[in-house]
């Protein structure tokens, strides 16, 4: 993967999943709206959770890509989050507010792109990955 959009997704999804936001979603939404070309979509599980996967997307990108947001939203109370990186906007939601916004709705025609940006099959839309605890 040589284009710098798309390295810069992976590694906001990285800080993403390496703080287990679960739900984790990325529409290519190029060919639908000149505000972006990724939305990346995530749930956590609190307010608190958010705002630390918040920050961590924020600090990875910064220290990986050398970019730093142009506006981040939603900090407090952090039900949902937004992080505006130019070419790509994150979005973290807890579960409830995730729900009732329903980004996946408003964007059903965007792509759904994830599985080049994590590695993985692509999951349902409503499969919760399972943690563990230590």
């Amino acid at each position: 993967m040589n284009d710098p959009i798309q390295q810069r997704v992976r590694t906001a999804v990285s800080a993403a999943a390496d703080k287990k936001a679960f739900d984790l979603s990325v529409l290519a939404v190029t060919e639908l709206t000149s505000i972006a070309d990724y939305f990346v979509l995530c749930s956590a599980g609190s307010e608190r959770q958010a705002q630390a996967i918040a920050d961590a997307v924020v600090e990875k990108v910064r220290s990986e890509e050398g970019i730093k947001p142009l506006l981040v939203e939603g900090t407090p109370p952090g039900r949902w989050i937004l992080i505006d990186f130019g070419d790509f906007i994150v979005h973290i939601f807890t579960e409830d507010t995730r729900r009732f916004y329903g980004l996946e709705r408003l964007w059903g025609d965007a792509p759904n792109v994830t599985s080049e940006f994590t590695g993985e099959a692509e999951r349902p839309r409503n499969a919760r990955r399972k943690t563990t605890t230590s």
